[in-house]
């Protein structure tokens, strides 16, 4: 009997080397490559008897089509019973394609996985667990819908982390959506590797995608996050699958953001927000009434921007803290905002402006949590900068929404309507906007009192006078 063979694999992009390399030729990543032993009549693909279940269960063979027989029409997708979620997803889940939802440990993602397969009782769905027993599941089952009967049956329970049982049991029971979780616990027994390691989730990952795209049932993988922020495994998982979903969120908030990295049938700036209670995760349809402190008057370094992520608008707070630094260097801190963007923008502020903040510590934080990527959002973390500066509070009632350039201009936003129909739908009597964004505004349909700027210091003047 021959020996097994030693091949090395890089866990970032999946690229095969006979030796071990220090940094990989395909994409530039330092000490990534990972020892895997191969049978020696299997080579680097080594998944072969996974395919053969696939076929075997589906017993039927792709043929090629002309191009004008294929139709062009959408599939109608399949309704999550989740506002959000369909949101993320692009309008619902599209059968045949296969989704990969990713998050830290207990940042929810089984409960919200669970959660809305059980609010979908017309679809027979099979649920593989390779992380917990048929007992736990029933428990939080009961905890986020305690009237979780079952009398159809729709919703099966599996505890397995073989994937050549796996199929033999989608086989039997046939059903309309899978989800497993998680990928890093499920293993073929052609790959000598333990769970989770890079062969193992390749190959699986890659049995289950043209079992999906096969049979036309969709696939939930359920992934984890190692401790640099991204999805465990080779970086190939995320280039196998059609959607990569991020849960994110502090476990010391309550609220939790949905975000879509990667989606072939719809927009990748969505956003889904979630608040985790004792019986589960609610949907939070208005999130701008959630974000906003009930009460801020006479505090200074907070200011309201009106930000959009996606389709949706919402009323965002920008906390700042600027205090005088007590160990020679100061120090910049940004939480849910880009930290380069903000020693930029106290660069205008010195430059543009005139306030020396050289020597002071500036910590930024988005209320709540949040994680903003908005462009509007640089009004007001210079407006909150300044206001603790000086000590001085602004205003209730005024809200902002612009982007600031190098040379201190107020530089115009996109969807400038829906955001101030969001800040007036709020109750805010003043919104400072870009005076390039008045171009073709109807003015006369807004209550709000809008005031357009050109530079930043003209935005300052309006705040504090």
């Amino acid at each position: 009997m021959a020996k097994d063979k030693i091949a090395y694999v890089c866990s970032n992009c999946g690229q095969e080397s006979p030796k071990w390399i220090g940094k990989c030729p395909s994409c530039g990543q330092w000490n990534t490559f990972k020892e895997i032993r191969l049978s020696n009549d299997t080579g680097s693909m080594a998944a072969k008897s996974a395919a053969t279940h696939v076929r075997a269960s589906l017993g039927n063979k792709n043929k090629p089509l002309s191009l004008r027989d294929i139709s062009s029409k959408d599939e109608p997708r399949i309704d999550m019973h989740d506002e959000e979620l369909n949101r993320v997803l692009g309008g619902g889940l599209v059968p045949g394609s296969i989704v990969l939802l990713g998050g830290e440990p207990g940042i929810g993602k089984s409960t919200l996985t669970l959660q809305t397969i059980l609010h979908m009782p017309e679809r027979h769905i099979l649920y593989v667990s390779g992380e917990e027993s048929a007992h736990q599941l029933k428990m939080r089952a009961e905890r986020i819908k305690p009237a979780s009967d079952d009398p159809d049956n729709s919703l099966l329970i599996l505890c397995e982390t073989s994937l050549e049982a796996i199929f033999e049991h989608i086989k039997e029971v046939k059903p309309e959506l899978v989800v497993i979780d998680s990928i890093q616990t499920i293993s073929t027994e052609d790959v000598e590797s333990s769970p989770g390691s890079v062969t193992q989730v390749r190959e699986c990952a890659s049995a289950l995608l043209r079992f999906a795209k096969s049979s036309g049932i969709p696939v939930i993988l359920i992934g984890h996050i190692n401790k640099e922020g991204t999805l465990a495994g080779p970086k190939i998982l995320e280039h196998i699958v059609d959607t990569v979903i991020q849960f994110e969120g502090d476990q010391h908030y309550m609220y939790r953001i949905l975000r879509s990295m990667k989606n072939r049938f719809g927009s990748t700036s969505e956003l889904g927000i979630y608040e985790m209670q004792q019986t589960g995760l609610r949907q939070v349809s208005n999130p701008s009434e959630l974000l906003l402190t009930q009460d801020h008057e006479g505090l200074s370094g907070i200011a309201i921007s009106s930000a959009i992520e996606g389709v949706r608008p919402f009323l965002v707070e920008t906390q700042a803290l600027v205090s005088t630094a007590a160990y020679g260097t100061p120090q910049r801190s940004a939480t849910g905002f880009d930290q380069r963007r903000l020693n930029m923008l106290l660069a205008v502020l010195e430059k543009r402006v005139g306030f020396k903040l050289i020597q002071k510590d500036v910590f930024i934080n988005i209320a709540g949590g949040l994680r903003v990527t908005d462009l509007a959002m640089d009004l007001s973390v210079i407006a909150a900068v300044l206001s603790s500066n000086v000590d001085t509070p602004i205003e209730s009632g005024w809200c902002m929404a612009g982007e600031v350039g190098l040379s201190g201009e107020v530089r115009p936003v996109n969807r400038i309507e829906q955001r101030i129909a969001e800040a007036e739908k709020l109750g805010f009597q003043h919104m400072i906007i870009p005076k390039y964004n008045l171009s073709g505004l109807n003015r006369g349909k807004f209550k709000i009192e809008l005031h357009p700027v050109r530079k930043v210091e003209e935005a300052l003047r309006a705040l504090f006078g």
